[in-house]
């Protein structure tokens, strides 16, 4: 079992033992989990986007309480039901202020919503295709999309640490040109196959009896992988704009 997910891989049910009936993990109680904290997440971000704009030292200490609740729903699986809340709270009010300026640019009025759209037609599209067993997650596919997430990872975190040295030699693929355009589909597509692998995951989970707080952990793997789907469609719609 493998995903590019941190939160579901191959090792996220190895020790949490299994049980039954009432206090067993369930696909409807994840779905029910997942749900609230996209009621969550939404609702802080639609406040921070109405009512607050977060000042650059608060926009970091927000987002370093969510890496801090982050590590600890990873390390700690039975924390989830209380660090998962506050995450997406979190997240959400990140999400609503990086929304909230990307919106407020010349010429990107509505780019937030439509990138809103498309994330959840995604989820919407590919839930219905892994449920009517169009896509078959085969070892290859759950490989393929490990290795593809774990390469874009290492582009990312090498294109940071160089950025700190000012050298830039991947800027093509940041940028809005044909280059750049293409490999931000290419992310978006590996993002949402990823969503595939979550469900998957969570489906394992709820087979081998896997312990109630489990759904909160699996409603918090869909969150992470939720949340890089939107950044790379608003990013990817960001580019299309800028080409106008």
């Amino acid at each position: 079992m493998r995903s590019g997910n941190p939160a579901l891989n191959r090792n996220t049910f190895s020790n949490t033992g299994t049980v039954s009936g009432d206090q067993a993990m369930t696909i409807d109680g994840t779905v029910n989990k997942t749900s609230l904290c996209l009621l969550l997440l939404m609702t802080s971000a639609i406040y921070t986007w109405n009512n607050l704009a977060l000042s650059p030292i608060l926009f970091f200490s927000i987002m370093i309480g969510t890496f801090i609740l982050l590590i600890i729903t990873l390390f700690n699986k039975k924390m989830a039901p209380f660090t998962v809340p506050l995450y997406c709270l979190l997240e959400g009010a990140l999400l609503g202020a990086i929304s909230a300026w990307a919106d407020a640019i010349p010429g990107y009025s509505g780019v937030a919503s439509e990138a809103i759209c498309i994330t959840f037609g995604i989820l919407a599209a590919l839930l219905i295709l892994y449920k009517s067993k169009m896509i078959a997650v085969t070892d290859n596919f759950r490989l393929g999309i490990f290795s593809a997430t774990f390469g874009i990872f290492i582009v990312y975190m090498l294109s940071f640490v160089l950025s700190l040295f000012e050298v830039s030699f991947m800027g093509q693929l940041f940028g809005n040109g044909t280059i750049g355009i293409v490999f931000s589909l290419f992310v978006i597509g590996i993002a949402a196959f990823n969503l595939v692998l979550d469900f998957d995951f969570i489906e394992h989970g709820a087979e081998q009896g896997a312990p109630k707080y489990m759904e909160w952990y699996g409603a918090f793997g869909l969150m992470i992988t939720l949340i890089w789907l939107y950044i790379e469609i608003l990013n990817l719609l960001m580019k299309l704009r800028s080409r106008r």
